[in-house]
């Protein structure tokens, strides 16, 4: 294997257009951006749907058809009826993102112990007291478990934007074949595999946090 590109010094200067530092930057702002927009739409229908038990065939079947999308045919179309730029980038991985975070915020939600949710109606907690103090404390292992499936699935998927002209670590596999240059492809594939697993370690000590200790044992 040769290694020359990721092991040369010149690429990781930072602050230098089109070295690495300034690649895993874009790729992480795509991530966090697709992230955000599919948490903001999918956590509050997947709490709602498993707090109240209605609508668990919209759950369970959107997170089969999301996962069964290709992304890359996805982004085409967007392009296509939108034009390039960001947001069809950012709308093809959102589609990605909002099936994990929604499966996982219902199953937590239907996942807990009835018993613990009518003893805090018994203590005179108003439903949405029991959503935010109860349910959803209890319910973050299993949100947490989706939340980072998703961002493992962006992080490796966000290299698509490369192909429309956008940043990230992408360019590298883009440019790289475009030329021939294999060690530039190889530098990608390990800088967005390290990635991935930096980012999922970084979940995983923020979910430690703020996790009772009393429910780690079912994360």
């Amino acid at each position: 294997m040769n290694f020359t590109y990721l092991l040369d010094p010149a690429h990781w200067e930072f602050g230098a257009a089109g070295g690495i530092p300034q690649l895993i930057l874009s790729h992480l702002g795509y991530t966090v951006l697709a992230l955000l927009i599919g948490a903001v739409i999918a956590l509050p229908v997947g709490l709602y749907i498993g707090h109240t038990g209605r609508g668990s065939f919209l759950a369970i079947n959107a997170g089969n058809a999301g996962r069964s999308l290709p992304t890359l045919g996805l982004l085409m179309l967007m392009v296509t009826l939108l034009g390039l730029g960001l947001l069809p980038v950012l709308i093809a991985l959102t589609v990605l993102v909002v099936p994990p975070i929604l499966t996982s915020a219902y199953a937590g939600m239907r996942s807990l112990d009835q018993r613990v949710i009518d003893a805090a109606r018994g203590m005179g907690m108003r439903p949405w007291q029991v959503l935010t103090r109860v349910e959803l404390p209890m319910a973050l292992p299993v949100l947490f478990g989706g939340f980072r499936s998703a961002a493992l699935q962006v992080v490796a998927t966000a290299t698509v934007a490369a192909s429309v002209g956008l940043g990230g670590l992408g360019r590298l596999l883009i440019d790289g074949l475009a030329v021939n240059d294999y060690s530039r492809v190889l530098a990608g594939a390990i800088v967005v595999a390290v990635l991935a697993v930096l980012v999922d370690l970084f979940l995983a000590s923020i979910q430690r946090w703020i996790v009772s200790p009393g429910l780690k044992g079912t994360s």
